[in-house]
């Protein structure tokens, strides 16, 4: 069986990706500190327990199990956090990929699809954002993430690494089975915060009220964590059939207000209760993608368009898993 190395695949997108790797003919290998991940979400294959500053257990990992291919998760991801504490995004996020780089060059492996995020755009002012909107991040996360496509552009330049770069807009979800789900701890994204307020009585947060959308509320594109890993498959096939380095985003084309999400669990027979606070700094008011290229060069469409589908996923993994 062809094995690919899956770097942050206890995590929540990483664990649903390697399901769908598995099912797809691939073992994965998943390499993670279980710093964010969960040792209980790695069932399609081995664990390596191993932060990836730690080179020499990188090339280790990488010579007993030969991978034909690495699918690169980890990384640190609240936006939030990052402009408290940017040293951390960089040191783990940039130093972390360049050790493993590293890595993969001394064995000789050329083909990585990366984790990167919509967050490199900052605040396009676009309604749908393409790959060619100037990346220009307002908060440390996003540059961690656009400085590793970039460290990922000059060695494609110079034939030494493969990639494909994939900026995901707002995963969301849940395995459709109830295997695995959404868990941050701790939970900074608004579908599992308003799912476990309404579920536990308590008080949900809305962060700004006066943004420039059409009820005030934060829009962003929710696209299902299944969608997503389908799209790693999808590149990483590219990659193995000697496609070329390329960048796609990911996401639905449809934008959902932080209110349309409270009403789409009202439907769902979940009524959330809330309240308004104030603005997070670095949180844009519109992200919305224009996925049309991964559409195109991919074959990759999203099965899951409809939100209230979407937060029926993650509505029946939260109330399965408490």
């Amino acid at each position: 069986m062809k094995k690919i190395l899956v770097t942050g695949g206890a995590g929540y997108v990483g664990s649903h990706a390697c399901k769908l790797l598995a099912q797809s003919g691939y073992e994965p290998i998943t390499f993670d500190n279980l710093s964010t991940g969960h040792e209980s979400s790695v069932k399609w294959g081995p664990l390596i327990k191993g932060d990836l500053q730690q080179s020499e257990l990188l090339v280790k990992t990488i010579q007993q199990y030969e991978p034909i291919a690495v699918v690169h998760f980890a990384a640190s991801s609240y936006v939030g956090e990052s402009v408290g504490n940017p040293f951390k995004y960089y040191l783990n996020n940039v130093g972390g990929t360049v050790s493993l780089l590293n890595a993969m060059t001394v064995i000789g492996l050329k083909s990585i699809v990366f984790s990167s995020t919509c967050a490199t755009y900052g605040t396009p002012d676009v309604k749908l954002i393409s790959e060619v909107c100037p990346q220009l991040p307002i908060n440390p996360y996003g540059q961690s993430k656009l400085m590793i496509e970039k460290i990922l552009g000059d060695m494609a330049n110079k034939n030494q690494i493969n990639h494909i770069s994939l900026r995901y807009f707002n995963a969301a979800g849940a395995d459709k089975d109830g295997e695995i789900g959404e868990r941050h701890d701790p939970e900074t994204h608004l579908i599992p915060l308003a799912i476990r307020s309404a579920l536990g009585g308590s008080i949900l947060k809305i962060f700004g009220t006066d943004f420039n959308t059409p009820d005030g509320t934060a829009v962003r594109d929710y696209i299902h964590v299944e969608d997503l890993g389908r799209a790693h498959i999808l590149a990483l096939e590219r990659l193995l059939g000697g496609g070329s380095s390329e960048y796609f985003n990911l996401g639905t084309g449809q934008g959902t207000s932080v209110r349309q999400i409270i009403e789409g669990l009202d439907r769902l027979g979940i009524p959330v209760k809330a309240i308004n606070a104030e603005r997070r700094e670095g949180d844009p008011a519109y992200l919305v993608a224009d996925a049309s290229k991964a559409c195109q060069s991919l074959g990759w469409v999203p099965h899951y368009q409809s939100i209230d589908a979407l937060l029926e996923t993650a509505l029946v993994w939260h109330q399965k898993n408490g």
